[in-house]
């Protein structure tokens, strides 16, 4: 029995397998590229640490948003765009800690749930569709099979 398995010969020609080797060969490109990019900036960094990294900590001000003049001045306020006031117990001394909002964190939950709900729509009706292909296909087949009796 033959199986219904093939690569097309179009996907064997020439030019096709150039386009697909130049496209797979930029796609890693870019991927390694950036890798080793994101080591460079590591080694970059300044030795400067956070005292909240290396002792104790309380929070003097609770997470809030930054204005736009602090997402642009202060480090701490780039990665998330929220920032707290915490005071360093030992060495006394307060700065400023990025944090994750609980508002931020609903909202993207709530766009998670979104597309997770849209993903589960989408392959619900490409599987109907190719059911209802495949069904047609078949009963082709029997009536082809039934006429030729």
């Amino acid at each position: 029995m033959e199986s219904d398995c093939r690569i097309p010969v179009a996907c064997c020609r020439p030019r096709v397998l150039v386009l697909h080797a130049l496209f797979w060969g930029l796609v890693s490109l870019r991927v390694f590229g950036a890798a080793l990019l994101s080591e460079e900036k590591t080694t970059v960094k300044s030795v400067i640490t956070p005292c909240w990294l290396l002792e104790e900590f309380v929070v003097t001000e609770e997470c809030v948003r930054c204005n736009d003049f602090d997402s642009k001045s202060q480090a701490a306020c780039r990665q998330t765009g929220y920032v707290e006031k915490v005071n360093c117990t030992k060495s006394s001394r307060e700065e400023y800690k990025s944090c994750r909002s609980a508002l931020m964190e609903e909202h993207l939950f709530w766009k998670f749930e979104a597309a997770m709900l849209g993903l589960t729509v989408l392959f619900a009706v490409l599987v109907v569709i190719r059911q209802r292909w495949l069904d047609r296909l078949a009963s082709e087949k029997v009536r082809r099979q039934i006429e030729s009796i």
